[in-house]
């Protein structure tokens, strides 16, 4: 717990100190954005492009670390804590990442995005999944559903499964690195599946409750 503020506040300043770094070695225009083939089809102001991510960055983070103070549930988010501090710490780290792509390519040294993405967002998909596992009910985190936050019973059972899920799409997502020109799909089709089966399986253990509770 005492490190994660020191680590979290290192990484969104180290944000800012690689934009301040590389601002002398990209163009005035800077390619930010890249088609589904790797492709450039966007492009920002060079002050937009260096500092657009950190300030990004430091939204997401005050975002985060406000949640668990206004959750109406705050006190079951402190039952899995560290691992809500852990996806923090690591969404952090693969927005630096890309971040990072995104100013050393404009400095010359041009690092597919169909790389970066699939690795970047398959670790975080598995992360999630991690955290999905251990997380108790609440009103931010983890597969809300109104069936699973109408019921401990039904959260820890669609959270179980649909934690397991998300690794599966994490580990799919990571494949795509091997297909570059295809990436994007081993992103979004998992992403779609999970979610499509998590709303339903939430709904099913959710009658299934009702049932046996009219049985009872």
């Amino acid at each position: 717990m005492r490190k994660f503020p020191a680590a979290i506040t290192g990484l969104v300043l180290l944000s800012f100190i690689l934009s301040i770094y590389f601002y002398t070695q990209v163009p005035e225009q800077m390619a930010t954005h890249w088609n589904f083939q790797g492709e450039v089809d966007g492009y920002m102001s060079k002050l937009w492009g260096l500092f657009f991510m950190p300030l990004m960055i430091t939204g997401l983070v005050i975002m985060f670390l406000i949640i668990p103070k206004i959750d109406p549930k705050k006190e079951n988010i402190e039952k899995f804590r560290k691992y809500y501090d852990g996806l923090i710490v690591i969404l952090t780290l693969f927005l630096l990442a890309v971040h990072l792509e995104v100013l050393l390519w404009n400095a010359g040294t041009k690092i597919s995005p169909n790389f970066v993405l699939p690795l970047g967002i398959g670790l975080l998909f598995y992360y999630i999944g991690i955290l999905t596992e251990n997380a108790e009910r609440n009103w931010f985190i983890g597969l809300r559903t109104p069936w699973s936050l109408s019921s401990d019973r039904v959260w820890k059972k669609s959270n179980r499964a649909g934690g397991k899920l998300f690794k599966i799409a994490g580990i799919t997502a990571v494949l795509g690195v091997f297909f570059p020109e295809y990436a994007i799909y081993f992103i979004i089709v998992p992403t779609i599946i999970v979610a499509g089966i998590s709303v339903v399986y939430s709904y099913i253990e959710y009658q299934k409750e009702i049932k046996e509770n009219k049985q009872d």
